[in-house]
């Protein structure tokens, strides 16, 4: 991706150079909108995942479900995933609009372990920086293994990705009272 020339996006979408000029001034301006699309598109695919109706009333199946959509639509934009999760592009950093859904994003997963906490399937220490951290490492874990070592697996056969329940069980087995 950090090699990418806005010369060749654009030869890839049939405009000339000149013209994509016209839509993002540099590279890391057009980084920044795939960062923008990536992150809407994901975030979209989560909260449609997690806001099934058959979560509606168990806040941890819809955390279960939010992650295991994170991981195939990351599996299945394999290049989009590694601008959200890595830093594939020295000097890039999204803007704070392109970078909204992600945050958006944080804090529904803090929205849910905070119901999850309030209904007794969680202890309080489930709300803290560190679980979330180690929530969405979990996640990002599986994700960044899944695709440097096998990257076009189905997420429920991959070698890593089939791994996800086991390794949200362990962490639901952490914070579970």
């Amino acid at each position: 991706m950090a090699g990418m020339s806005l010369s060749a996006v654009a030869r890839a979408v049939g405009m000339k150079p000149p013209s994509l000029y016209e839509y993002f001034p540099s590279k890391l301006a057009l980084y920044d909108a795939l960062f923008a699309h990536g992150a809407a598109q994901l975030l979209a695919a989560v909260n449609t995942a997690g806001n099934h109706p058959r979560h509606m009333d168990d806040p941890v199946a819809a955390l279960f479900a939010g992650a295991r959509a994170y991981v195939a639509w990351s599996l299945a934009h394999p290049v989009s995933a590694q601008l959200l999760n890595w830093r594939p592009v020295p000097g890039f950093q999204p803007s704070a609009g392109a970078f909204a859904p992600s945050l958006a994003m944080v804090a529904q997963t803090r929205a849910l372990l905070a119901l999850a906490v309030g209904r007794g399937r969680l202890t309080p220490a489930a709300t803290t920086d560190e679980a979330l951290l180690l929530f969405t490492s979990v996640i990002a874990g599986v994700v960044s293994q899944q695709l440097a070592n096998e990257p076009h697996a189905n997420p429920a056969e991959g070698r890593y990705s089939r791994l996800l329940e086991p390794a949200l069980t362990m962490w639901l087995a952490y914070y579970t009272p």
